[in-house]
C-alpha cells in the first residue's frame, strides 16, 4: 500500500515520535493477537483497544468472545482503510467468485519473522443475521447504514496481509465471536 505522490494531509497522530508511530498501531495489534489466541486456548474511554483487549482476557463465566474488531486509518488519506478480496461463492448450484470489501478485521497473526506485517481478516457488518448491503463503498460510514443496525460480524475467510507501518491510528470494537 503506497501514498504514491498525492500531497500528504494533515493528520492528528496518536505516538509523539516517528518510531513511536510505527510501533504504535503494530504492538496493538501483537495485543490483540495474543488476547484472542489467550482465550481461544483458555484508559478512560468507553471504547478504545485496550478496553477491549482487557474485556477479551476478562475473568468472566461462560462463554467468551475470541475476536477484537478494528478499523485502520490509512496514513497518507487520513481515511479508514477499507480491504477488499475475492472468494469463492456456491449459490444455486453455481459456483463463482465474489469480491467482498470492509473496513473491519479480525487479526489473525503477524506474517513469519516480521514485526509490522499482519495477516488480517476481512469482517462483514451483519444485521439480525443477514448481511448489510453495502455494495462497493468508498467510505467506511456506509458499510453502516442508517436505516440497518449493524448486530455483528460475520467472518469472511478473506484475509490480506498489510503493513502496519502505513497507519496512523487504529479503533478498537467491542470483544465479539464473529458468525463463522
Amino acid at each position: 500500500m503506497g501514498c504514491n505522490k498525492r500531497k500528504k494531509k494533515t493528520c492528528s497522530k496518536g505516538c509523539s515520535s516517528k518510531k513511536q508511530r510505527k510501533d504504535c498501531i503494530c504492538d496493538i495489534v501483537r495485543r490483540i493477537i495474543d488476547a484472542q489466541h489467550e482465550v481461544r486456548n483458555d484508559c478512560h474511554c468507553d471504547s478504545s483497544c485496550h478496553t477491549s483487549i482487557e474485556q477479551l482476557r476478562g475473568k468472566k463465566h461462560g462463554p467468551r468472545h475470541t475476536t477484537i474488531p478494528f478499523m485502520l486509518y490509512d496514513k497518507c488519506s487520513c481515511e479508514p482503510f477499507i480491504g477488499s478480496g475475492v472468494s469463492k461463492t456456491c449459490s444455486c448450484h453455481r459456483h463463482g467468485f465474489e469480491c467482498i470489501e470492509s473496513p473491519i478485521f479480525r487479526a489473525k497473526h503477524f506474517a513469519k519473522g516480521s514485526k509490522c506485517c499482519v495477516n488480517l481478516e476481512l469482517l462483514l457488518p451483519i444485521s439480525d443475521g443477514y448481511e448489510t448491503s453495502t455494495g462497493h463503498c468508498s467510505h467506511a460510514c456506509a458499510f453502516f447504514p442508517d436505516d440497518t443496525r449493524v448486530t455483528d460480524f460475520q467472518a469472511t475467510g478473506v484475509c490480506i496481509t498489510v503493513d502496519l507501518s502505513h497507519f496512523f491510528a487504529i479503533t478498537c470494537l467491542d470483544p465479539i465471536t464473529p458468525w463463522e
